[in-house]
């Protein structure tokens, strides 16, 4: 009886535990409202790199421009998805078999949890988080994606991704990058450079689209098949 107990009261702290991380990450959640009709003025990643930039005595360099849904070429909007997540137009912000693996592994094997994997969750952690995998985090993150998905719809969501995920050092953004690389608004890009620019997202402070590795013209290709070009 006294094992049964011990066990007990241990399940009982367990569970105690468990709640007060869960109220605490809802709690602490931001408000997205504001992204239905304005754009953020900056983001936790904009935010994080200027303050690496700072720590190693570097200019803060920070390219954006901000352009509506219909002023991205739409070869573009559809090499990212295909890029990042194939099936965003069908799921409601989670990828639960990934979710559900990388438990797993975290649980048995003790391996970090993995990164965001779904474009809403990728936007919830640049807008407001860190590429850290603390298991509060990445619940946080959870929280925040079910959040987007249910104020802003599918397109607003891909508009802001677009607009404002990393694509190399200091350039934020699809027009900003489209200049940057390619001398072109993100409007008037042609399917070859969509593809590299899409495929530059796996590596945006490692890839140059305007200057493109072995790899990264493998995964320019491996886009253009997909989309049928």
């Amino acid at each position: 009886m006294r094992i049964v107990r011990v066990i007990g009261r241990g399940l009982l702290g367990t569970a105690a535990v468990g709640f007060a991380v869960l109220t605490y990450a809802w709690l602490t959640l931001p408000d997205v409202r504001p992204l239905r009709t304005t754009a953020p003025p900056q983001t936790a990643f904009m935010a994080m790199r200027a303050a690496e930039a700072r720590r190693e005595g570097q200019p803060v360099r920070q390219q954006q421009r901000w352009v509506g849904y219909d002023h991205i070429a739409p070869v573009l909007r559809r090499a990212v998805l295909v890029s990042e997540d194939a099936a965003f137009f069908q799921h409601d912000g989670l990828d639960y078999d990934e979710i559900r693996a990388s438990v797993k592994d975290w649980l048995t094997k003790g391996e970090p949890l993995r990164g965001a994997s779904t474009v809403t969750q990728q936007l919830a952690k640049n807008l407001y988080l860190s590429p850290s995998r603390n298991p509060v985090r990445k619940l946080k993150e959870l929280f925040i994606t079910r959040r987007l998905e249910a104020v802003l719809g599918k397109r607003r969501i891909l508009e802001v991704y677009l607009n404002v995920v990393e694509w190399g050092n200091g350039i934020w953004g699809c027009e900003a990058a489209a200049r940057a690389y390619f001398g072109a608004s993100a409007a008037d890009l042609d399917p070859e450079h969509a593809a590299l620019l899409a495929a530059s997202l796996s590596g945006p402070r490692i890839f140059d689209p305007a200057h493109p590795t072995a790899r990264l013209r493998w995964k320019q290709e491996w886009i253009l098949r997909r989309l049928g070009m």
